[in-house]
């Protein structure tokens, strides 16, 4: 009878001290946000953008090794796959090209799963890919373009897998999408959406991250800032929620001037995003606009500002967590392609 008693009364104590399960809205989103550091995405551009890569030449040696480089990291991080064990390439076959003699190749994918509506994806995007060698033997290293981005989404897996190991994990799943053969048309990302793993339905959001490393011309006093382009032009609501998370917690300087319609530079279709706007899914485009370097040999890690790439790239973490969290998803309540077709 002692013994029953002792036993039943260590059960109870083992449940007392039984960890509750927790909340998402017990977070701190902030926490998390601040694992992506100046160091680790210096550290990773400084590979990423090196000689070895080449230039990373769509369907050449350089961009399969960035490619590898992609998968190493997302398996060191313990991050799946939604591809299956072990294969984070989704093949975007040669065939698919318009422009020259291309070779196969192939878009990154990893994947952190949604604990209460992983049906609903949010997509974080990059492409990785850039302009190769030229004839002359001069390597475009593209550090800003867009290994800039692409670095910045590794650092934000991090920070989302950290916050799913503490047991945040996001409501909604998250798709971290590195694609190739951007610049030779949008063609990784075009495949993707034609292709896509997830339903595009349930893809909620697209937040595009394409060059944040520098300071574009005409913003050399500008001090903290990045061009958001695209917030609202689907969705009014996701343009409040970027606008909010920025005010709440960072407050740079969100900049509209290639947000216009009638800008000239028509930015807006001229990165990955668009091929989900294409579809009618809400995105944001992050950008820090032209320079110097832009398309040139010189684009090299060193001239990167690593602590503005950290403070970008913390933006957009932030914003992935309101979005991926919220009962809801971003409505949306502006003319899709869809109607634009119609009229």
């Amino acid at each position: 009878m002692k013994k029953i008693l002792v036993f039943t009364m260590a059960a109870s104590l083992v449940a007392c001290k039984a960890p509750k399960p927790k909340s998402i809205e017990e977070a701190n989103p902030v926490e998390y946000a601040n694992t992506i550091t100046p160091e680790e995405l210096k550290e990773h551009l400084f590979t990423f953008a090196s000689d070895e890569f080449e230039g990373r030449e769509t369907g050449e040696p350089g961009q399969k090794k960035a490619a590898e480089y992609l998968k190493s990291e997302y398996k060191k991080l313990n991050i799946p796959s939604p591809l299956g064990e072990d294969d984070y390439f989704q093949e975007v076959p040669s065939s698919v090209f318009t422009r020259g003699n291309i070779k196969d190749t192939e878009n990154v994918l990893a994947y952190i799963k949604g604990t209460a509506l992983p049906e609903e994806i949010l997509v974080i995007s990059s492409h990785y890919d850039h302009v190769g060698i030229d004839d002359e033997g001069n390597i475009y290293n593209g550090a800003d373009d867009d290994g800039s981005g692409t670095v910045a989404i590794l650092e934000i897996a991090e920070a989302f897998k950290k916050a799913k190991e503490d047991g945040f994990g996001p409501k909604r799943s998250i798709l971290f999408l590195n694609v190739t053969g951007e610049e030779k048309g949008l063609v990784g990302s075009k495949y993707y959406t034609d292709n896509p793993v997830f339903p595009l339905e349930q893809t909620v959001t697209n937040l595009n991250i394409d060059m944040i490393g520098r300071v574009g011309e005409g913003k050399e006093d500008a001090g903290d800032y990045v061009y958001l382009i695209g917030s609202d032009k689907l969705s009014t609501e996701l343009h409040e929620l970027s606008e909010a998370v920025n005010q709440k917690y960072l407050n740079l300087e969100l900049d509209y001037t290639y947000n216009d319609e009638n800008d000239p530079n028509r930015f807006y279709y001229r990165s990955d995003h668009y091929n989900f706007a294409k579809n009618d899914i809400p995105i944001i485009f992050y950008f820090n606009g032209v320079h110097e370097d832009y398309h040139k040999p010189t684009d090299t890690p060193d001239k990167i500002e690593y602590d503005l790439l950290a403070k970008r790239a913390k933006l957009v973490f932030l914003t992935a967590w309101e979005v991926a969290n919220r009962d809801q998803r971003p409505v949306v309540d502006k003319p899709t392609m869809a109607d634009t077709v119609a009229e």
